[in-house]
């Protein structure tokens, strides 16, 4: 039986990369990604976003050998944050 902190079915990546956004008018803008999962990650960004908003995502590649990041996005909660928000974003598809 797992304990409560490890009830999540995949484990937190700790992050602190660049990430390109979409939003579903096709404006692009800069995030932080603060940590990525099997499902989902939570990005630091500049604009507020709507619970159920849809964005692209776009992680580079820090390597030729392997691709860019690139999703889509449901937007699940935007907490104020600084001088910015948190994000939890649930992945709905990896396009690569």
């Amino acid at each position: 039986m797992k304990d409560y902190s490890e009830k999540r079915d995949f484990h937190r990546m700790k992050m602190n990369s660049e990430i390109e956004l979409t939003d579903g008018n096709g404006v692009s803008f800069p995030g932080i990604c603060k940590n990525l999962s099997g499902t989902g990650m939570q990005l630091f960004v500049e604009k507020a976003f709507s619970e159920g908003d849809r964005i692209h995502t776009l992680l580079p590649s820090t390597s030729e050998q392997f691709p860019p990041f690139e999703t889509e996005c449901r937007v699940l909660r935007c907490e104020p944050e600084g001088d910015g928000f948190l994000l939890g974003m649930e992945i709905v598809k990896v396009k690569r």
